[in-house]
């Protein structure tokens, strides 16, 4: 085989490769991701994290504050409607039970 036909060849597997990476995924598996979204519509999203670091020679506290807000809650979509358009993005077909009913879900 040639080289151009080995370049084809490889274009050809990347391409494949491309497009299974955006074929839908199984409603149950999109449930479960989407809970996330469901929470982020919610509240925002918070985190603090402090501790003490050192140079070796002297002693420093640190800190860090992060805060991020979803365009779900900005927009002030329900929860369940952000979950339900995040599961029939991902796998094309609407969640099998309401967002109330999911395992894990506390709202």
């Amino acid at each position: 085989m040639g080289m151009r036909a080995h370049l084809v060849a490889a274009t050809m597997l990347l391409g494949a490769a491309a497009v299974a990476g955006c074929a839908p995924v199984p409603v149950e598996r999109a449930e479960r991701s989407c809970l996330e979204a469901a929470r982020d519509a919610s509240a925002p999203r918070g985190e603090i994290a402090m501790g003490v670091g050192t140079n070796g020679h002297s002693v420093h506290p640190m800190g860090r504050v992060s805060v991020s807000v979803s365009s779900d809650y900005l927009m002030q979509r329900d929860p369940a409607e952000a979950f339900d358009r995040c599961v029939l993005r991902r796998s094309g077909q609407m969640p099998t039970r309401p967002l109330h009913e999911q395992p894990g879900w506390r709202g």
